[in-house]
């Protein structure tokens, strides 16, 4: 029974990318197990003159992503001195795209898992804020990029989630005068915690407006002005005893207090 030659996986990043196309041309035979050898951050011609060498002496094909052009052409000549078949996986489609576009590749290694890493930090992110949104579990707290404080309507989960989007991780905590803060608030990390605050007359609207899209009476006590002006008091003084930032909120767009946050979050990590 014939069976199918080994493959060096040889790259200037991980090699997951020749792996995953190797693997998959391989399942197009049913000759059992194939012999894989990955090589990957390749930065230097002699390793690959000595991958070279080991394929030409075990019969092994390689199959490579080099997107570094001097790397590449090395390879691909020292292969062909020695008999070896050598197959660019990336280096036609590259060449295709730039010949179509006109623009001019990278040649960066490592950019793929760079934008997956981003992409699966993103999805962490907005998963941990979904999961310590509305302080529903305050060992958030302590395991959070940032923590918002503050009362209802102050766009605490809205800026949670844009932040997110940014993977910065964000739990939120409201504020409210018969609920006692958790203690991890007063154990955070100092400039971990950031305050949220509004004038009440916008607050009185939001609220208000916010009880007539639930079809609820704007004399609720959750619209009331003097409720309003009590939870505003509380969340002002637990925000001093915190001693933590606070930005007002009025009339801002969640990008503009979004970027106020960062100012903080970002300070905060230079003084680390």
């Amino acid at each position: 029974m014939n069976h199918l030659p080994g493959v060096f996986i040889v790259s200037d990043s991980i090699g997951e990318t020749a792996e995953i196309v190797v693997r998959a041309a391989a399942s197009q035979f049913n000759s059992g197990t194939m012999e894989l050898r990955r090589v990957p951050n390749i930065s230097d011609t002699e390793i690959l003159d000595e991958i070279v060498h080991q394929a030409a002496e075990n019969k092994f094909l390689i199959a490579y992503t080099l997107v570094i052009a001097g790397l590449a052409d090395h390879l691909k000549a020292e292969a062909s001195k020695h008999g070896v078949i050598c197959v660019d996986v990336l280096g036609p489609f590259i060449d295709a795209l730039k010949s179509v576009s006109g623009i001019e590749p990278r040649r960066e290694p490592g950019l793929l898992r760079k934008v997956d890493e981003m992409y699966y930090r993103r999805v962490e992110a907005v998963e941990f804020a979904v999961r310590y949104d509305d302080g529903k579990d305050p060992r958030g707290i302590g395991l959070a990029d940032i923590v918002l404080v503050g009362v209802s309507r102050t766009s605490k989960t809205p800026l949670s989630m844009y932040l997110a989007h940014k993977r910065i991780k964000v739990a939120n905590v409201p504020l409210v005068p018969e609920v006692k803060p958790p203690r991890e608030l007063f154990e955070a990390e100092r400039g971990k915690v950031i305050g949220l605050t509004i004038k009440p007359e916008q607050l009185t609207h939001i609220r208000t407006e916010r009880l007539k899209t639930l079809g609820l009476k704007g004399q609720a006590s959750y619209a009331n002005p003097g409720r309003i002006l009590e939870e505003l008091e509380f969340a002002d003084d637990l925000m001093k005893k915190l001693g933590c930032p606070v930005i007002d909120v009025t009339n801002k767009a969640v990008e503009e207090t979004a970027s106020k946050i960062l100012e903080i979050y970002y300070r905060r990590l230079s003084n680390v």
